[in-house]
């Protein structure tokens, strides 16, 4: 087996690359990783290919004998890139892999971007069947685009591909962060915002929370992962027979319910809570079929989250650093 992870130094690809490194059942497995701004340090089994992956020569010499391809590699809202990287990049990928006389697999990690996030009403929870459904912004149509792009190259040449589609993945101390009245959030809503400046910087100072009322003034319920969970997922779909072809929700049993994270900080930590309107959606996302078929189990609830978030404790050498908005 050689594996070529592409966004390979993000927080999914650092900690899958550790996880398959250390499993006995691929210690014969070796890695390849294909970087570009960032860059991961070759060992005995993890060889570097650097380069875009929008450079059609550098994603055929990374390709070259790879077995398994997974796919990490995006862009977020950065329109002069998002083309290039994340269309043009896998459209490159599919086409080595498709002429590879190597490639088994190729697997795809995707987004709940593509079916909306929480920009629109649904009647009920999301299954793989929704339909895809960008909102506003260059990231979310991408997210579409390499779902199709990977389904109908696997109906044009019949090779063997899995999505794995994931709503916001959280690791470390992520979780606190997004809930963040500072500069330090992470991801969005930019809840500073979204009240008067002052309150903000007494909300950051005390711990306060934001509790996110959805369109209809109930707590938010919104979609989540933890990387160790997604990472799980990818582990079981590989050369898993019943991943051929198919999509997978991978996501918390159930979404994160803002006003249950609220009363939870304040009875352990004190914490308050102030709520804030917004005009999105709750949303849903279902894992029935992934915990089905590929006897995957998420671990990490609420509670789970929350505690590992707060309870993180991170060495003097190793700074919070945010490498894109979220």
């Amino acid at each position: 087996m050689l594996m070529l992870v592409t966004g390979a130094t993000g927080k999914v690809g650092r900690a899958f690359l550790a996880r398959m490194s250390a499993d006995p059942s691929y210690r014969e497995a070796r890695f390849r990783a294909l970087c570009h701004n960032r860059m991961l340090e070759p060992s005995d089994r993890l060889d570097v290919v650097k380069g875009s992956i929008s450079d059609r020569a550098v994603v055929e010499q990374a390709m070259d004998g790879v077995t398994h391809v997974v796919h990490l590699a995006t862009c977020k809202e950065t329109p002069d890139d998002v083309m290039d990287i994340t269309v043009k990049g896998m459209f490159w990928l599919l086409e080595a892999y498709r002429e590879s006389a190597t490639a088994r697999q190729f697997i795809l990690i995707g987004g709940d971007a593509a079916i909306g996030h929480f920009f629109y009403r649904t009647d009920g929870p999301l299954t793989e069947a929704a339909p895809h459904s960008a909102y506003p912004g260059c990231y979310a149509l991408s997210k579409v685009l390499e779902e199709v792009m990977l389904e109908q190259v696997g109906i044009q040449y019949g090779i063997n591909h899995c999505c794995l589609r994931a709503p916001w993945i959280m690791a470390d101390d992520d979780f606190r962060y997004t809930l963040s009245f500072g500069d330090d959030v992470f991801g969005g809503p930019d809840w500073k915002t979204m009240v008067p400046a002052e309150d903000a910087r007494r909300y950051h100072l005390e711990g306060t929370v934001p509790l996110l009322l959805d369109a209809d003034d109930q707590p938010m319920k919104r979609n989540f992962v933890h990387v160790d969970d997604l990472v799980a997922a990818i582990m079981a779909a590989i050369d898993n027979p019943k991943a051929e072809r198919q999509l997978f929700n991978i996501c918390m049993d159930r979404p994160v319910d803002y006003g249950e994270v609220a009363d939870y900080l304040q009875r352990t930590r004190g914490l308050d809570s102030i709520a804030i309107p917004s005009a999105f959606h709750s949303t849903w996302l279902d894992n029935s079929k992934a915990k089905f078929a590929l006897d995957w189990q998420p671990e990490y609830d609420l509670e789970r989250l929350v505690e590992a978030a707060w309870t993180h404790e991170r060495a003097p050498d190793n700074p919070r650093v945010v490498w894109y908005p979220g």
